[in-house]
Order: C-alpha cells, then sequence, then structure tokens
C-alpha cells in the first residue's frame, strides 16, 4: 500500500462500502450466506454479532483479504476483486490481533511500517512521533513490546493501521481485552478519526461499543444480516419504551398500579422488592395524566423513569441468544488462513 490513494479518482462519494449477496464457504461451513452492506462516507458503521456470526469473514472479504465466492462489492466504487490494489490504496486494517513485532520498539515498528508504506526516513520518524503521541505512547516509545500492556499494543496496532490515514478504516473488535479506562480512549480516538474525514467500520461484541459510536448498525447471525439501521430504530423494533416508578410506601403500591393500569391501558410488572412499578409506554401523552392521576391519590414517589429497550433485548430478540455464543470464531478457520491473500 502507498499513499496514492490521495491522488485517486473516488468514484463513489456518498457510499464508502457497497456489498451485495457476500457469499463465503470453507467447506461445509457457510460463513457468509449472502451478505448486504451500504456504509455511507463519513459515518461509524457498527457490525454486531455473537462469535461465528460471520463479521471478521466479510471484513476480510471487503478488505481484499478473502476473495467472495459469490457477490460483489465496492469499495469507493471500486470492486473489491477487479480492482483490489486501487482498493488496498483507499483502506486500513486493524484486526483482533495486534500486527506488531513484539521483539521492536513503538517507535521502530511505527518506522518501518512508515517505510513499507513510501516515507521517506525522516517523514517515518516524524509520523511515528506524532502517532505515538496521538495514543499516549510517547513515554513508552523505546520500550520493548513485550513489557507493554495488551491495550498499549492495541493501541500501538490502530496507530499502524492510520499511517498513511485512509479513507476507510476496518476495526475488526478493536477493544477486545480492553480495561474499561483504555475501551474508552480508543473510542475517542475512533470519534476523532471519522471528525478528521475517515469512514469506520466497526465489528464488536460490545453492545455498549455499538451503542455509543454507531450511526447505524447491522446484525449478522449464521452469515446474514438479520437486521439493520440506527440504534433507535432497532431498539424500537423490539418495543416500546418502559416506564418505571418507585412508590414511596409500600402499601400504596396495590393502588398505584391499578391507576397505571387504567390511565396507560396496560399490564404491569411489579418487582420483587415490592416498591417499583414497569410497565410497558406506548403512548407517551398518557404519562402526564398518570403522574396527575397518581398525585390526586395521595400516592408518593421516589423515583420516575423512562427506559428505551437496550441492544442487549435487542440482540436477544433478533437472535434468540445472547452476545457469548460458545463456538469457534469465524477468523479462526484453518481453511479460511489458506485463503488469505496479500
Amino acid at each position: 500500500m502507498s499513499r496514492e490513494y490521495k491522488k485517486l479518482d473516488i468514484k463513489n462519494g456518498d457510499w464508502a462500502v457497497e456489498a451485495h449477496g457476500l457469499v463465503k464457504t470453507f467447506g461445509d461451513n457457510r460463513a457468509v450466506d449472502g451478505v448486504d452492506l451500504n456504509v455511507r462516507a463519513g459515518a461509524i458503521y457498527g457490525v454486531l454479532g455473537p462469535n461465528g456470526a460471520g463479521k471478521t469473514t466479510t471484513i476480510r472479504m471487503l478488505a481484499t483479504l478473502l476473495r467472495p465466492d459469490a457477490g460483489s462489492a465496492r469499495i469507493f466504487g471500486y470492486d473489491v476483486v477487479k480492482e483490489p490494489q486501487i482498493v488496498r490504496q483507499l483502506i486500513g486494517v486493524t484486526g483482533q490481533y495486534a500486527s506488531v513485532d513484539e521483539s521492536l520498539s513503538a517507535t521502530e515498528n511505527l518506522i518501518i511500517f512508515s517505510s513499507l508504506l513510501g516515507l521517506s526516513r525522516k517523514e517515518a520518524r516524524s509520523k511515528a512521533a506524532e502517532l505515538l503521541e496521538e495514543f499516549g505512547l510517547t513515554e513508552a516509545a523505546k520500550r520493548p513490546l513485550k513489557n507493554f500492556s495488551g491495550g498499549m499494543r492495541r493501541r500501538l496496532d490502530l496507530a499502524a493501521s492510520l499511517i498513511a490515514q485512509p479513507p476507510l478504516i476496518f476495526l475488526d473488535e478493536p477493544t477486545t481485552g480492553l480495561d474499561p479506562r483504555t475501551r474508552n480512549q480508543m473510542w475517542d480516538t475512533i470519534r476523532r478519526l471519522v471528525k478528521s474525514g475517515s469512514t469506520v467500520l466497526l465489528t464488536t461484541q460490545y453492545l455498549q461499543e455499538a451503542d455509543e459510536l454507531a450511526d447505524r448498525i447491522a446484525v449478522i447471525d449464521h452469515g446474514r444480516v438479520i437486521a439493520e439501521g440506527t440504534v433507535n430504530e432497532l431498539k424500537e423494533s423490539v418495543g416500546h419504551s418502559s416506564l418505571h416508578l418507585n412508590i414511596q410506601h409500600s402499601q400504596d403500591i396495590s393502588n398505584a398500579r391499578i391507576i397505571v393500569e387504567r390511565v396507560l391501558r396496560v399490564q404491569t410488572a411489579v418487582s420483587s422488592e415490592g416498591g417499583r412499578i414497569t410497565a410497558p409506554m406506548a403512548d407517551a401523552d398518557r404519562v402526564t395524566d398518570l403522574l396527575i392521576a397518581l398525585r390526586e391519590a395521595g400516592i408518593q414517589l421516589t423515583e420516575f423513569s423512562v427506559q428505551k429497550p437496550t441492544l442487549d433485548e435487542v440482540f436477544l430478540t433478533i437472535t434468540g441468544q445472547g452476545m457469548e455464543k460458545d463456538i469457534s470464531k469465524d477468523n479462526n478457520s484453518p481453511e479460511q488462513e489458506r485463503e488469505v491473500r496479500i
């Protein structure tokens, strides 16, 4: 890869990724089974799914590392099969595992990557220093990578993928194994990348990560896209918001429940603690009427809140399972490894 992408004519400035009917099989395993994805330029697009769903295989096909068995894909208008060399000049890829050399220091790693991308020795040193500062690694710049924490290695790996400042960045589970503080730092970096003009396609198993970052989300399971939309659209697709009331005096619970059911015209569920009432809220306009009715009945509240469905609920409803499905990751297939083309 070189920096020549800056001189390329991006054929389609509106869409960074256009994939239609992508298929990839490994023996009897149909890892990707007709995936469609459309990612607008300048967005963070999340691909969500359990282990083995087909996320990594899809990313590898879009990044020209695997050849699709069927379907088509374009990156900024360039075909990933017919024009792979051009596509590679438009993308950066950070995988689930660090690609850095642990026998070298952070600075040495970034200088080598920069040189491979066509930068002069002076430019490589300057770019390395810039990226180390951006990712908070300046103090550890000369330290052997074997002494780096997992989070530091992930940050260095992401820094290496950004040397050429590509228009499209694939991040395949970039925060796997990171502690919450480091994960938040990575999220801030990803947001800055998009503000500076890049597009990010992010695969993740962390529901909060998708909720925090993604403009749109595709949910993949068994090699297929089973849902797609904004976070709010996905949440609304599985049910209404819910109303949560904490009643101050336990003797008012029964009466409060009757009022809630009558005003909201729903059935409620009282929590095991006995002081909390939860009810689906199909019509937000009735909430004001409910508060008035409770006050007129002399029922005092200690807490009142409205909550949308969580992404956890979305995922469980759509797939019928949690995110920690206990099967091999789709990128660990030995057949897949033999198919990789750099």
